[in-house]
């Protein structure tokens, strides 16, 4: 029993709690009492100094026990709540401003795509009137034009180079305008050289007003039949022909005086190359001259029925004609087709020479080798009339030759 006992006080010695089934016994190697009362006060010292068991343990002080904590959260919480009622405020006005900005964004986008095309399209405008446009090109090389248009080994080709080699070494011609072929050309081809050589008003239109023309033909002479005119393709226009004559006729003078007043020849150059590419204007002068190549035929015609004066022989041979003997007849046949079907035929050549008062000379490749090889449209002219020379294939498309010595 004693052995048992003294057993048992041997385990609890090793224990290191106490045990309860021994009552009242202490392990001798456990702290006693009053000794872990002593340390659990030192303990509470420590703490109460600042020194908590986290320290001891890591070293770190925890954020929630440093001095001015509470002051910097608070301070914080005020400063987040500030921005909060900032934003409130701002933020429709943000919105706004954003919506705006992404608006004119697309605007300005939009608005330089319409612009692009719109710069595209008048580029293109551009090109088609100056350069697709341009009624009388620039001036080329005669023989290689002639190896161009004929490069065939028959009859007429040989001709037209035979023709063309002439023109080059005895006449002296080195290059060649080519003119655009339609039924105006004639009157292109001789305007152009009229205005690019800076050649002044004919005598005879000094001396009146042609702007009055259309009225004097309807009241002075009783010509109301000229309501009949035709302008190119616009066959009837009733009574608005007299202010549509007029508005050609205003544009003859007002471009043929600002031309002729240019001294410098580069300068006419350019006015006219602007000019001959307005279909509008350059219309307009055709049917001015047209109408003026009437006038003078009515004046003829009323000369020679009163025998007052001689008149050119030219008028002579445009009466005997059964299709013009007569003015009406002359505005029906042969003025109204110029510019729709026809051209100039060559009594209206004559008569295109004489109201311009220039020598109008025309090489006519077709005729080479024969005296209607080189002819002047009129045969009666002084000899102070300046001269303009055209070049044709066929008598109805005509070209400006360009002299160099």
């Amino acid at each position: 029993m004693l052995h048992f006992e003294h057993s048992l006080r041997s385990l609890a010695c090793r224990c290191p709690v106490k045990c309860p089934n021994l009552r009242g016994v202490e392990c001798p190697q456990l702290p006693s009492q009053g000794e872990r009362r002593r340390r659990e006060c030192s303990t509470s010292k420590v703490t109460l100094r600042g020194t908590s068991p986290e320290q001891s343990k890591d070293g770190h002080v925890p954020l929630s026990l440093l001095p001015g904590r509470n002051e910097m959260l608070s301070w914080m919480t005020s400063f987040n709540h500030f921005l909060h009622i900032v934003w409130q405020k701002l933020e429709r006005q943000l919105i706004l401003v954003m919506s705006f900005l992404l608006a004119a964004l697309w605007y300005c986008r939009r608005l330089y795509a319409y612009l692009a095309q719109l710069l595209k399209w008048w580029s293109r405008y551009l090109q088609r009137k100056f350069k697709k446009n341009l009624s009388v090109l620039a001036e080329v090389d005669l023989l290689g034009y002639c190896a161009k248009e004929w490069k065939g080994e028959t009859k007429q080709a040989k001709q037209m180079k035979a023709a063309y080699k002439e023109l080059f070494w005895r006449y002296h011609i080195k290059y060649i305008r080519q003119v655009r072929r339609d039924n105006y050309c004639a009157l292109r081809a001789v305007l152009f050289q009229v205005f690019s050589q800076g050649i002044y008003f004919p005598s005879w239109m000094k001396e009146r007003d042609i702007l009055k023309l259309p009225e004097k033909l309807l009241y002075s002479q009783g010509c109301n039949w000229i309501q009949q005119y035709s302008f190119g393709p616009e066959r009837y226009t009733g009574a608005n022909v007299f202010g549509k004559l007029r508005k050609c006729i205003e544009t003859l003078k007002t471009q043929w005086t600002e031309i002729s007043g240019v001294k410098d020849h580069d300068e006419r150059g350019n006015m006219c190359n602007i000019l001959f590419s307005d279909e509008s204007k350059e219309y307009k002068l055709y049917e001015a001259i047209k109408f003026i190549m009437l006038y003078q035929v009515v004046e003829a015609y009323e000369q020679m029925k009163n025998e007052q004066k001689h008149v050119p022989i030219l008028f002579s041979l445009l009466f005997a004609r059964d299709t013009s003997s007569d003015p009406l007849s002359f505005m029906m046949n042969h003025l109204n087709s110029i510019g729709d079907t026809g051209g100039l035929e060559q009594v209206e050549m004559f008569l295109l020479g004489y109201l311009l008062e220039v020598k109008i000379r025309v090489y006519r490749l077709y005729k080479f080798n024969t005296e209607e090889f080189k002819v002047n449209y009129p045969e009666e002219y002084h000899r102070d009339w300046q001269e303009v020379s055209l070049l044709t294939e066929d008598d109805r498309h005509y070209h400006i030759p360009i002299i160099r010595i």
